[in-house]
């Protein structure tokens, strides 16, 4: 399959070559990790999270890109939705610059809910409108030497994905499942997309796996009797790790303190293993 077949732009496009990687303008990232599912609420946004903080513990310089360009999360999720990134405009010039908002531990992040003036407020664009909005937001943001940058995708495999697996230069693509055959068929889709599409698949997270009773520590799989396992074969990926149900995660994340949750917590340190590797 070529570039320009699955492009949404191809019968308008006026350029007479494939498209071709995107390069960043202000800064140097050496790793490119891009999470997707195949629909939402799956939890891909929290494991971008929780992927970038626990990074970033380990010492690496760490950004996040919020590319559900209309359903951005990555600011609550990181607790930094009440602060504003800076667009500055060179003098003389049209062209601009994004300056990302930096967390508490310090991953810098960019999201288009970091630049509008409320977060619940919509954004009603069209494919054409978002896919360039996500690239100049890959491109134009003051990024800096990053050892990790982690691109929180859309789900499915619409326009948004296509952007990112052929114009981003993806080191590799984590994928986002839960324990429902449902679920697991959706998800094939964007396995079967990414593999046409040559990206490197680093394997499976599946989130909601089980629930741990507080009364005896059992593990309880609450929404389907197969192990993760199995879901991971069906997918044709290794499995990265299982993830509970965590209600202390979810008070975290309503009370905008998840980062420090994540950072002081040793759950879920295996999520880096595939990543790092």
């Amino acid at each position: 399959m070529s570039k320009c077949d699955s492009c949404a732009s191809k019968n308008s496009c006026s350029s007479k070559e494939s498209c071709s990687s995107i390069e960043c303008k202000y800064g140097n990232i050496k790793n490119v990790i891009g999470v997707i599912s195949g629909k939402g609420g799956v939890g891909k946004s929290t494991v971008t999270g929780i992927l970038a903080v626990k990074l970033r513990k380990k010492g690496y310089k760490v950004g996040v890109l919020d590319g559900d360009i209309t359903g951005p999360s990555m600011p609550r999720i990181l607790g930094i939705n009440d602060k504003r990134s800076l667009i500055v405009q060179k003098k003389g010039s049209e062209d601009v610059k994004f300056v990302p908002v930096e967390t508490e531990h310090g991953i810098k992040v960019i999201s288009l809910n970091l630049m509008i003036e409320s977060e619940d407020q919509p954004v009603i664009w069209r494919g054409p409108v978002v896919n360039n909005v996500l690239n100049q937001m890959y491109t134009d943001t003051e990024w800096g030497d990053l050892d990790y940058l982690i691109i929180d995708m859309p789900p499915g495999t619409g326009d948004v994905a296509l952007t990112v697996m052929q114009n981003i230069p993806l080191s590799g693509m984590i994928i986002v499942s839960t324990p429902q055959d449902m679920v697991s068929m959706i998800v094939k889709k964007v396995v079967t997309m990414a593999q046409k599409m040559k990206v490197n698949m680093l394997g499976v997270v599946e989130n909601m796996s089980y629930i741990v009773c507080n009364k005896c520590g059992d593990r309880m799989r609450v929404f389907s009797k197969k192990s993760a396992k199995e879901q991971s074969e069906y997918l044709g990926l290794p499995l990265i790790c299982e993830m509970p149900i965590d209600l202390e995660l979810v008070d975290n994340l309503e009370n905008g303190t998840a980062e420090q949750y994540i950072y002081n917590s040793n759950e879920y340190d295996e999520i880096l293993n595939d990543v790092i590797k």
